[in-house]
């Protein structure tokens, strides 16, 4: 479901990408591919300054980069179980997003 949290199922780059969020809309479910964003530890990402583009986002008592120029879309059957949500980040993601493809 959208803005839902799994645990990258990348694992050489789990380690600077622990999770990634599914921000594709649930009505866009004919197609076998999901559209993610990964979140990458605060620490590792100091340098990116765009906190437009680029949030801070608070999951699990951590930090995280929400990394939007990374978006991608990988396989919808590598996202079998969601480990959480940051629905409440909504309008927080879907910003970063519209500054990416717009700048404002």
């Amino acid at each position: 479901m959208q803005f839902d949290v799994y645990i990258n199922p990348n694992k050489k780059s789990r380690d600077a990408y622990p999770y990634i969020i599914d921000i594709q809309n649930s009505l866009i479910s004919d197609i076998i591919t999901r559209i993610v964003i990964p979140l990458g530890k605060l620490s590792d990402f100091r340098n990116e300054s765009m906190t437009k583009l680029t949030p801070t986002i608070e999951y699990e008592n951590d930090q995280f980069v929400l990394l939007t120029p990374q978006i991608a879309s990988i396989p919808s059957s590598l996202l079998k179980n969601p480990i959480g949500s940051v629905d409440t980040l909504r309008d927080e993601i879907i910003a970063a997003i519209d500054f990416a493809i717009t700048g404002i």
